[in-house]
């Protein structure tokens, strides 16, 4: 259910509400300044009123679509969501910060908080095969171009943590290949693991929150 409601809510994101909160609300909220605006985003996050908060941010954006707090809004929203367990929407607001501030002084921080997101969403390493793999390559993509930033040092630790998991994947799906039979599969998938500079035993077999107890964010 919490699931249906964090994608209902992010379609509601997608469209401009023109200040109209819908039914139910007791009274409309509408024609503020944008800092009134940016203040009652900051009041409903640190009330832990997200949806509240994501609502004020649509009336900030739709009535000044200018305003030099928009970013500064989209990375408070973005890192309560993520905080929230929330990632989806923690990166929907990433997302729409890098379209909008690509290059601006800020786009480093975004590209780290999107990394961050998708490191924090892998929940079940066998279960999220791909989102594991995606995140590597991003994270390695990060590092690759940004050695010198103030974030590649938790960006290497993030590539360890999920080579880590790839490593156990790959021995994983070889082993099961050995039970049925299939020799040259196993082969290429213990052959992806020779390349990387830990050793197997350095690795405890996976269990639920395995990449959690790796998280080099507590």
């Amino acid at each position: 259910m919490r699931l249906i409601v964090k994608y209902s809510l992010l379609a509601i994101l997608t469209v401009t509400l023109g200040g109209c909160f819908g039914i139910g609300e007791k009274k409309q909220e509408y024609n503020k300044s944008a800092q009134a605006w940016y203040d009652a985003i900051q009041s409903s996050i640190s009330h832990d009123e997200l949806e509240k908060a994501d609502k004020q941010y649509l009336s900030l954006r739709s009535e000044h679509i200018d305003s030099a707090l928009l970013p500064t809004a989209m990375l408070a929203l973005a890192q309560a969501h993520m905080a929230d367990e929330e990632y989806l929407l923690a990166n929907y607001y990433l997302d729409e910060f890098l379209k909008k501030y690509a290059r601006g002084a800020w786009a480093e921080y975004a590209r780290f908080l999107k990394l961050k997101a998708s490191f924090l969403g892998i929940h079940d390493i066998n279960k999220d095969q791909k989102l594991v793999a995606d995140t590597l390559a991003q994270c390695q993509s990060f590092y690759a171009s940004h050695r010198g930033s103030r974030y590649a040092p938790l960006v290497q630790t993030m590539i360890v943590r999920l080579e880590m998991a790839q490593y156990l994947l790959n021995a994983d799906i070889a082993h099961l290949y050995d039970r049925i039979g299939k020799a040259e599969a196993a082969k290429i998938y213990r052959e992806k693991n020779t390349h990387y500079v830990f050793k197997p035993e350095q690795i405890e077999d996976p269990e639920s929150g395995f990449l959690s107890s790796l998280n080099p964010f507590d």
